[in-house]
């Protein structure tokens, strides 16, 4: 064997054993007539000594070492005299008394340290060294901890891990499809899975009342720091079930999870939200409920007074910023400007201070008295030295922008801890949502979710104003503002399927199409059932402290669905084209 012991494993109990070492060279350090190697694996540091009792082959093979070399290094365990307390091994150092050099290194094009030199494209292109520095190192043992601890959990729970297609027919409603052309069927293509939907519903008809996998899934959409195009679920499913059993299933994983790998006890039971109290008192259907700064309607103290701009639109919402009362001028109008950038859309920010001397003074003071301003900081339990935002417009709108406000004031404020972790469910979602410009209802979740079954009667309705009340039998899963998973208890009845294929203005002929193999398998004796998946790759990040997925994952593609590293995507040659019976329209590349 190449070693005997990992660099991450030696201590003082050690001492005086011969050990053989492997690894790569961290860094030399030359002091006099001594040189210290630190010796790097996955598994820690060890620290390496040569001295002038070395023998002249140990002295030699020092003299070609540089940064990132493979030896193996053969030696005595000493205690150290100047220790480290930064590092496991630190009370320990290897007297060296053989080095065989394995490999050595080019000048790596960024340094290999926790805080390195390097930018983010130029770490991507050198993915494979990015991922030797103790941050991905990290972030890839809490992924693979997170995934060890899903599987005894849910197999404990009675849980079978039953693998899915990953070449299925391409079903577009909602993100966009990859699709792989198939040569052996020419002019017809493969999709890759959105998620495993369809077949883990087949796998209940199947009579496998409980199925998961830990699942790569495929988007072709528009990326950002927590989107891939291919990303990986915790996807799950279970029969005779009700929302309540499978509420109360992924709790305790999660808070298995939160124990078991960052040794955090969370709530028990995890609150719940309606997805209408979310929008009325976040703004958002995934509430970041670490801090307060709840929205608050103001409408009825605001309107009427003369200010034509708050008398003119639907609804008036406001939150209060703690201790921001102080906020100058300047602040205030940079606020303003923040508002109406297009990622908020506001048209203007009005605001009120209850400053600490306890006066009121406001941007709008000439339309309202300071005993008005005082019943509005009342009416939302303001105090002395807040500072009130108004923003107005047609409803959801605006507590969306007060939501977008309210998230960008916790930032400012360091309300947003990531070492703190406040989980809820988000239930009781609407069913469907309105398309003004399609002139249609769209699933808000997908369309194998079923109705509330007190909502049923409104379903069958053909009145739009019944449609928009039903709720759907969904619930999310939302972690400090994010949503770490989504799920639904499923339509499991062919008739109900078809009229939710209706409501959504798809024609028979388009579902039987589509759908057609799901159709004919709920009239087979489909059980009830219900489940959902999380986003393993946000599970990962938030429970590393971090926003972005791209340090969870090991080989990420950037911004542009790119991986630098191996230049994907690529052309095919002209060869590969004709078998595939295919043309292409793309300009040439260029050079």
């Amino acid at each position: 064997m190449y070693r005997t012991n990992t660099c991450g494993e030696l201590r003082i109990s050690d001492v005086g054993k011969t050990v053989t070492l492997a690894g790569w060279v961290q860094r030399i350090r030359k002091m006099g007539g001594m040189s210290f190697i630190d010796l790097r694996d996955r598994y820690g540091i060890t620290q390496l000594v040569v001295d002038d009792a070395s023998s002249d082959a140990v002295k030699e093979a020092l003299g070609k070492l540089g940064r990132e070399a493979v030896i193996q290094a053969v030696g005595k365990v000493a205690e150290r005299q100047s220790k480290n307390a930064k590092i496991d091994t630190g009370d320990i150092e290897i007297i060296l008394s053989e080095i065989n050099i394995l490999n050595l290194s080019a000048t790596p094009p960024f340094t290999i340290e926790d805080n390195s030199d390097g930018g983010e494209e130029l770490r991507a292109k050198y993915r494979y060294l990015d991922l030797r520095r103790g941050p991905l190192k990290n972030a890839l043992m809490l992924r693979h901890k997170l995934a060890h601890e899903v599987r005894n959990y849910l197999d404990a729970q009675g849980f079978m891990e039953i693998e899915t297609p990953y070449l299925i027919k391409s079903t577009p409603e909602g993100a966009r499809d990859f699709v792989v052309p198939s040569r052996m069927n020419p002019g017809e293509f493969y999709a890759l899975p959105q998620s495993p939907q369809t077949f883990k519903q087949l796998l209940m008809v199947a009579g496998y009342d409980r199925y998961f996998q830990i699942v790569r899934c495929f988007r072709d959409e528009d990326l950002r720091a927590d989107r891939q195009p291919e990303f990986t679920q915790i996807d799950c499913e279970m029969s005779f079930v009700e929302q309540e059993d499978v509420l109360n299933t992924f709790e305790g994983m999660m808070r298995t999870l939160f124990k078991n790998v960052v040794g955090v006890e969370i709530a028990n039971p995890i609150p719940r939200i309606s997805w209408y109290d979310a929008m009325d008192r976040y703004g958002s259907d995934k509430p970041d409920i670490r801090f307060g700064m709840e929205i608050h309607e103001i409408s009825p103290l605001v309107q009427g007074h003369g200010f034509s701009v708050f008398d003119s639109v639907e609804y008036v919402g406001a939150i209060a910023v703690p201790g921001a009362a102080e906020y100058t001028r300047k602040q205030t109008d940079e606020l303003t400007e923040w508002v109406k950038r297009p990622q908020v859309g506001a048209k203007g920010l009005v605001y009120i201070k209850l400053n600490p001397d306890g006066s009121i003074k406001s941007s709008v003071d000439k339309f309202y008295t300071p005993e008005q301003l005082q019943a509005v900081a009342d009416a939302m339990g303001a105090k002395t030295g807040d500072l009130i935002l108004v923003l107005c417009g047609e409803k959801r709108k605006t507590q969306t922008m007060l939501g977008v406000l309210r998230i960008e004031m916790g930032n400012r404020l360091g309300l947003r801890k990531p070492n703190e972790f406040a989980p809820l469910w988000v239930v009781d979602f609407p069913l469907l949502e309105w398309s003004e410009e399609d002139g249609r209802f769209y699933a808000m979740h997908h369309p194998f979710t079923a109705p509330k079954p007190e909502h049923m009667e409104l379903f069958y309705s053909d009145r739009k104003e019944d449609l928009e009340k039903v709720c759907a039998n969904a619930y999310d899963f939302v972690l400090n503002g994010t949503e770490l998973g989504g799920g639904s208890i499923r339509i499991h009845q062919a008739d109900v399927q078809q009229r939710m294929f209706q409501v959504l203005g798809i024609s028979k002929e388009d579902a039987d199409y589509k759908f057609g193999f799901i159709i004919n398998a709920f009239k087979f004796g489909a059980p009830p059932h219900g489940g959902l998946a999380f986003g393993f790759d946000r599970v990962c990040a938030l429970f590393g402290g971090q926003e972005t997925i791209r340090d969870f994952i090991a080989f990420p593609k950037n911004n542009m669905g790119r991986d630098v590293m191996i230049d994907s995507p690529s052309r095919i040659d002209q060869v590969q084209m004709d078998e595939l019976f295919l043309s292409s329209t793309a300009p040439e590349p260029k050079e």
